[in-house]
């Protein structure tokens, strides 16, 4: 049985204001390309389809495309919600369209639905888990009734428990949670949702009995302890945390029972997602910007000494897809949110350059160009007075 694994497509995204879908679209053409080559019996998404749970009428018609091109491709397709989706937006017309091999399962009703497959070895189940949190509990597990004050780990326990899975056959969890285990440190992203203190973990030993979990939620590719255990990760880049990844997406192989291969398949932006860092100056020559494309999109950490006016606007004429810039030098490298720091150091900033601290200590970003010239203007119209 030959499965591709991804998810996290967050259909409609916007980073920093620009539209992902051309980037999406362009994955989506990579993966079509992949079924043709590899000939998978099925594409498993591990929820997150949308970015909103209302999505824009573009994202749905681009999911839409990518649906009708799997159809034609002759494989069944396993989708389930992820945090990021509505559940009952999601399970629209899932009746009708198992019916032609495209299982859908978005609202949690109680229990874990499965999908069986066949192969040459016997039967190979898919069990389906979407996202669901202890509140949305509505199953009585051996007379107790599992209520909202549960923890993530105990409503998923429940959840297996009450699945009655045969274990002596091959079986595939689709599942799209935070997943954790003694040892592990998870690679996480900006892009991602992440309650503070871990309170979603879920210990990742109640699901080490299934031949292959396939995972969704964490956006860089990487496995939870055991190497059957996998995220796919988001098939594009969508914070800056994750420029340094490789995006790709899992293409599974299941033989006889303990038999798995795993085999990343590469997915290549339309535009990437880079770090640019030196002097304004050199960073806006042809020496420098052309030794990559120059709309992709880009962070620049500019390190002038001397301040720099409007520097993404300089950075945009050579770069036009600049998602951010903050300078990097000696002279911002003060600390202002040490209690102990020099009064002496303090006097030699600026008012702006006081402000500009106290705003991405607060905040933690740059301020926009327009906060700029209204702060700029605020001090200027101090200093007349």
């Amino acid at each position: 049985m030959k499965f591709l694994h991804m998810s996290d497509l967050h259909i409609g995204k916007v980073v920093n204001g620009f539209s992902m879908i051309a980037e999406q679209k362009h994955v989506f053409e990579q993966i079509i390309a992949y079924i043709k080559i590899e000939n998978p019996d099925a594409v498993v998404i591990a929820g997150d389809i949308y970015d909103r749970a209302i999505a824009p009428v573009e994202a749905v018609r681009v999911f839409d495309d990518f649906l009708t091109n799997l159809a034609g491709e002759n494989v069944a397709v396993i989708i389930i919600s992820g945090n990021h989706d509505s559940p009952e937006r999601i399970n629209y017309a899932s009746r009708l369209l198992s019916e032609q091999h495209i299982f859908f399962y978005g609202a949690f009703d109680g229990s874990i639905h499965k999908v069986a497959m066949h192969d040459e070895y016997g039967e190979v189940v898919f069990w389906l888990l979407p996202f669901i949190k202890p509140a949305d509990a509505s199953f009585i597990q051996e007379g107790e009734e599992i209520d909202s004050y549960d923890s993530y780990n105990d409503v998923i326990g429940a959840a297996l428990r009450a699945a009655d899975i045969d274990y002596n056959v091959r079986n595939v969890l689709v599942s799209h949670q935070f997943y954790t285990k003694a040892g592990f440190t998870a690679v996480l992203s900006d892009s991602e949702r992440n309650p503070i203190g871990g309170l979603d973990a879920v210990d990742a030993g109640i699901i080490e009995r299934f031949d292959y979990v396939a995972l969704g939620h964490l956006h860089g590719r990487q496995s939870v302890g055991e190497k059957h255990i996998c995220y796919s990760g988001s098939p594009v880049k969508y914070s800056l945390s994750e420029w340094r990844q490789k995006k790709s997406a899992n293409l599974v192989e299941l033989g006889e029972k303990g038999d798995l291969k795993i085999k990343a398949l590469p997915l290549v932006p339309l535009h990437d997602m880079r770090e640019i860092k030196g002097e304004i100056d050199k960073l806006m020559s042809d020496e420098i910007s052309s030794l990559a494309d120059k709309e992709d999109y880009i962070y620049a950490i500019f390190t002038d000494e001397d301040e720099v006016i409007d520097p993404m606007i300089k950075l945009r004429s050579v770069y036009p897809n600049i998602m951010g810039c903050r300078p990097e030098n000696l002279r911002i490298s003060i600390d202002i949110s040490d209690a102990a720091m020099d009064m002496e150091a303090i006097e030699n900033l600026s008012d702006y350059e006081l402000f500009s601290e106290f705003f991405l200590y607060v905040k933690g970003r740059e301020m926009s160009e327009r906060q700029i010239e209204i702060v700029r203007g605020l001090l200027k119209g101090a200093d007349a007075e």
